[in-house]
């Protein structure tokens, strides 16, 4: 019932084992350390549920019961498979097979219950981005569930983190930002985005815009309305989806470009928005969504010219823009969101992830001021809501989050050293035998692989080449990922010059064997 942090560890016990010296007590859960003492010793014929938490707990220790936390790799592994239903995961396959048990994560390492040290490329999910060490966000999110871990923001009624948490992300938003709709995750905040479009043009009289572009192999969440508004094939084949929601290429060079050179198709692959546009009705079109470079879809790094397009088509007419800042909000790609970066004018913007250096869960809606004036001038209540929205404890993690990015120098250095650095040094793969293309803006990076440079072939069907290089890749010790033929990667901002270096040299120990493994060289 209570996880093996409650535990005090011991030198030279490892956290498999029982602990045997009675000496050592456990760390007991904040409600219990607040009973006062008289009531924490003196019998009495009932039993409280603090009391009863407090037997449960000593049980625990002394060892009448098992913990989790405590079951040797092999035990876990076996209730993962048996029990434990993983996201985006062949439910068949891992039954069978079974996967990694993380253990615990330091710095920019992570360890897995079979001993092995991981270098983490990939800030967790996109979302670590200053690595596992940063006790001021844990002792945030730790006091603030001793003072008030839980109460809703229904019933006009907040909490002091949410509200000092959406000031502080109006002061470090792009200008015309000044309010902020939290929820849990990226995927409920597009959901909330798409409520918040409609709410917009209903008040202003035009109930006929509900329509949404959107962009194919975009990733937007995985809610069946963020799902929808994605462009992933393999959700929409599995859910019906919304009817309203309509796609277009993606400005994907390496892989739609054929002889255009990169400027030419950047132009090309924005016209596509205004022809759809047409196609649909001006009218009828209420909003465009895009992340400013795609993550999940596996890094696809816009042409200079792609940008710059899509906001002269979206100045021209009356459709909202969503910019998706789920995975380059807070200095992913050198500024402090992705729009910034390439000089877009959201009406709207998506966050989650490193709000809370992953910490804690928590999203969101930057609203602008544009969409923000309707929604409160025109009255009537909001249908909308979530229980956990502005958790506090989530919240606090947040504001603990912006204080280390506004109170160091993490950005300036990241945008200035460690990411030119990583760039330089993972453009050096492009003359590697499987290497087609790097791309790489600020720290987030992709290698796509190939057979052939010239014909851009791949490696083999199904993307099994880039799936063989990321397991050798994981098997030397470096977490990343594969996503199509692509190699991608997003490390954490504190992560040091010499290891960026490792990071590389790994990758190209596995694209070496990836190469001998494919018969290329």
């Amino acid at each position: 019932m209570w996880g093996g942090s409650y535990f005090v560890k011991q030198p030279g016990v490892s956290s498999h084992e029982k602990p045997t010296q009675k000496g050592v007590m456990p760390q007991l859960p904040a409600y219990v350390r607040m009973l006062p003492l008289a009531k924490r010793q003196k019998r009495r014929p009932w039993r409280s549920r603090r009391e009863a938490a407090w037997r449960n707990l000593k049980r625990l220790f002394w060892g009448e019961t098992h913990v989790t936390s405590r079951l040797d790799t092999t035990a876990l592994k076996n209730l993962d498979r048996a029990h434990h239903l993983h996201p985006f995961t062949d439910f068949q396959d891992y039954a069978h097979q079974g996967g990694r048990i993380i253990s615990r994560a330091e710095h920019v390492y992570i360890y897995d219950s079979d001993g092995n040290k991981i270098q983490d490329g990939m800030s967790g999910l996109w979302c670590c981005n200053l690595g596992y060490s940063q006790n001021s966000i844990k002792e945030a999110v730790a006091a603030q569930l001793n003072e008030l871990p839980f109460y809703n923001n229904f019933f006009k009624c907040s909490n002091q983190p949410a509200v000092e948490l959406a000031s502080a992300l109006c002061k470090v938003s792009p200008a015309g930002f000044n309010h902020v709709f939290f929820t849990n995750s990226g995927s409920e905040a597009n959901d909330t985005q798409i409520k918040l479009v409609h709410r917009y043009f209903d008040l202003l009289g035009k109930p006929n815009k509900k329509l949404i572009i959107s962009r194919k192999n975009a990733y937007h969440g995985s809610t069946i309305a963020a799902g929808s508004l994605g462009g992933m094939s393999a959700m929409h084949e599995q859910t019906m989806g919304l009817n309203y929601i309509h796609h277009i290429n993606q400005p994907h060079w390496f892989e739609l470009g054929g002889d255009l050179d990169e400027h030419a198709f950047g132009i090309k692959a924005a016209q596509e928005l205004a022809d759809k546009i047409d196609e649909l009705g001006e009218d009828k079109v209420a909003a465009f969504i895009a992340e400013p470079i795609q993550g999940a879809g596996g890094v696809i790094v816009p042409p200079e010219s792609y940008w710059p397009e899509v906001k002269r088509i979206l100045e021209e007419r009356d459709i909202l823009f969503i910019s998706d800042e789920v995975i380059c909000g807070f200095g992913r790609t050198g500024e402090w969101f992705g729009c910034e970066t390439y000089g877009t004018t959201p009406d709207l913007i998506t966050f989650a992830k490193a709000v809370t250096n992953g910490y804690m869960p928590l999203g969101g809606s930057l609203v602008g001021d544009k969409v923000a004036d309707v929604l409160l001038s025109g009255g009537g209540e909001f249908a909308h809501g979530l229980t956990y929205s502005g958790h506090p404890a989530s919240c606090a993690a947040g504001l603990a989050t912006l204080a280390i990015y506004e109170h160091t120098d993490i950005l300036t250095v990241t945008r200035e050293q460690l990411a030119p650095h990583f760039q330089a040094s993972l453009e050096q793969l492009i003359d590697h035998p499987v290497v087609g293309q790097v791309r790489c803006k600020g720290l987030v990076a992709a290698v796509e692989l190939v057979k052939d440079k010239a014909s851009r072939e791949r490696l083999a069907p199904q993307s099994a080449g880039a799936v063989y290089c990321r397991d050798q890749a994981i098997g030397d010790g470096l977490m990343v990922r594969q996503t199509g033929d692509a190699m991608i990667m997003a490390p954490p901002f504190v992560t040091e010059l010499d290891e960026i270096d490792t990071l590389v040299a790994k990758l190209t120990v596995a694209l070496d064997k990836t190469g001998a493994h494919f018969g290329v060289s």
